[in-house]
């Protein structure tokens, strides 16, 4: 299994189209530190890179990590990271592609806490947050006829709860507010 951990500081709202230029700066990702955990001896090894991180979890089904496919290290070496409330968790899911050349997978934590939002940037700078929006940018987009929707996964990493900021106030399955219609 593999898990990604985020900074609980600084996370960016998302943009509410499913394809809009990128205003401003380069997009924010609430993601500040990749980890993969041993499949052998259980311990959390620090990635340097999101790509590295993506290669192996692109993977993990077929050829899961191990420690000494990390060069120098050993499964009799202490862990690089340990799983604790210290800053909030997420877990991705395994065998998610890695993302094309060119484009961006950005990850976003809501203020709530509550999930993780998906979205990718194009290499022309257009976010895209949904299925529909990258199959609608490819159709317009001939020079990435190479790719498929498939090669791009929204998933949301699932938030890990037991280590969320005691400040945060956590949402109960039933908080959802909808007016409900009146029967007379």
């Amino acid at each position: 299994m593999e898990k990604a951990t985020e900074s609980a500081n600084g996370s960016s709202p998302a943009q509410k189209s499913s394809a809009k230029k990128s205003r401003g700066g380069p997009p924010q990702s609430s993601v500040d530190t990749f980890a993969v955990q041993c499949n052998d001896c259980f311990k959390w090894r620090t990635l340097a890179t999101e790509e590295e991180f993506e290669e192996f979890r692109s993977k993990q089904s077929e050829d899961p990590f191990v420690c000494t496919k990390l060069e120098g290290i050993v499964c009799d070496k202490p862990a690089d990271i340990e799983y604790d409330s210290t800053r909030t968790w997420v877990m991705d899911k395994p065998n998610i592609p890695k993302t094309p050349k060119g484009f961006q997978r950005v990850i976003v934590l809501r203020r709530d806490y509550s999930k993780m939002d998906v979205q990718y940037v194009t290499p022309d700078g257009t976010r895209v947050r949904a299925a529909p929006g990258i199959i609608a940018y490819l159709k317009e987009h001939p020079e990435y006829s190479h790719l498929s929707p498939t090669d791009f996964c929204f998933t949301s990493p699932k938030v890990m709860s037991d280590t969320i900021p005691d400040y945060v106030e956590k949402k109960s399955p039933n908080s959802s507010v909808k007016k409900q219609k009146k029967t007379t």
